[in-house]
């Protein structure tokens, strides 16, 4: 059993900054890809930015610049950081992360329960 949690999230003015955080626990064998999607009100879940094992990355349009995503394999989770933070950015954020939970087992999805972020202009 897997399971993400997510953490960081708040309210926050425009311009400000968030850094979030999803930590995975459970039956880990290894983990490829991480990322993080975002949902606003009314709207589709669209991808934010993706992590591989082997640190690439890439972003969403409307983050790049702003937005940096990284990990730490040593504790299985992946971070985050948010700057110059607009309204537009006020999204539930979920992370999410392929992982294998047994050496011959392929990887499967997993999502993190959401964390709220909220911008105030």
């Amino acid at each position: 059993q897997v399971q993400l949690v997510e953490s960081g999230g708040g309210l926050v003015q425009a311009g400000g900054s968030l850094r979030l955080s999803c930590a995975a626990s459970g039956s880990i064998f290894s983990i490829n890809a991480m990322g993080w999607y975002r949902q606003a009100p009314g709207k589709e879940r669209e991808l934010v930015a993706v992590i591989t094992n082997s640190d690439n990355t890439n972003y969403a349009d409307s983050v790049k610049g702003r937005f940096t995503i990284s990990r730490d394999n040593a504790k299985n989770t992946v971070y985050l950081q948010i700057t110059s933070l607009k309204p537009d950015d006020t999204a539930v954020y979920y992370c999410n992360a392929d992982i294998r939970t047994r050496p011959w087992v392929t990887g499967a999805l997993y999502w993190g329960q959401g964390t709220q972020v909220t911008v105030s202009s």
